[in-house]
Order: C-alpha cells, then sequence, then structure tokens
C-alpha cells in the first residue's frame, strides 16, 4: 500500500468513502477546537489564565493546521511522513484534552477515529 498525499480538495477524486472520511476529518477539526477550548477553560487558576488558554489553545491549533495541514493547501509543504506525523499530533491533543479535561472515554474515541480518519485520508483513493 502506497502512502500519498491527498492533494488539494478541489483535485480529489471524490468516492463514498473519500467523502465520509471528509466530514469525519472536518468534525474531527471541529472537535480537536472544541477540546482545547474545554481543557483551557477549565485548566488556568483564574479567569484571565482559563481565558487565555481557552481562547489560545484553539488559536494555536488553528494556526498550525493553516500553515501546514489545511485540506485546501497548507502554505508550508512538509514531507509525507511529517505531515502524518505533525496531524497525528495534533489530534492527539485534542484526545488528551478531552482526557484531562475529565472526559477519558471521549478521549479514546476521539483518538481512535483520529487514527482511523488520517490512515483513510492517506491510503483510500
Amino acid at each position: 500500500m502506497r502512502i500519498a498525499r491527498p492533494g488539494p480538495v478541489s483535485a480529489r477524486k471524490w468516492t463514498p468513502l473519500t467523502v465520509a472520511n471528509g466530514a469525519l476529518a472536518f468534525a474531527l477539526e471541529l472537535g480537536l477546537l472544541a477540546a482545547l477550548a474545554l481543557w483551557g477553560f477549565g485548566t488556568g487558576s483564574g479567569p484571565v489564565a482559563r481565558t487565555l488558554l481557552g481562547v489560545g489553545a484553539p488559536a494555536l491549533a488553528v494556526l498550525v493546521w493553516g500553515l501546514f495541514l489545511a485540506a485546501g493547501g497548507p502554505r508550508v509543504r512538509l514531507p509525507v511522513a511529517a505531515e502524518i506525523a505533525l496531524k497525528l499530533l495534533v489530534l492527539a491533543l485534542g484526545a488528551l484534552a478531552l482526557d484531562a479535561a475529565g472526559h477519558p472515554a471521549a478521549g479514546l474515541v476521539f483518538g481512535g477515529l483520529a487514527l482511523l480518519s488520517v490512515a483513510v485520508e492517506y491510503t483510500a483513493r
């Protein structure tokens, strides 16, 4: 099985599997932001720290995703292996944030779906 970069959204060949995975990937991206916000707003020691973490963590994730992982074409191209590793790392932070916020089962489900989605994205044609 060959691992290849999926390419820009407009140039992809869409099948029922890739459409379903695209929807899952988008839901995971939104879930990542929600998980980081939930963790941040619940972690800080005061209102200022909570606000900075609750807004800052998702904002940092958006910045990294937009620069390196955006489906429409990232600003900075990484080698495929580095792109996959970074995507898994960022999504793993969402799973860890859910666990740290007191939702370990949700973190496990999120992490499992993230692994599945990334595997399908880079192997399905």
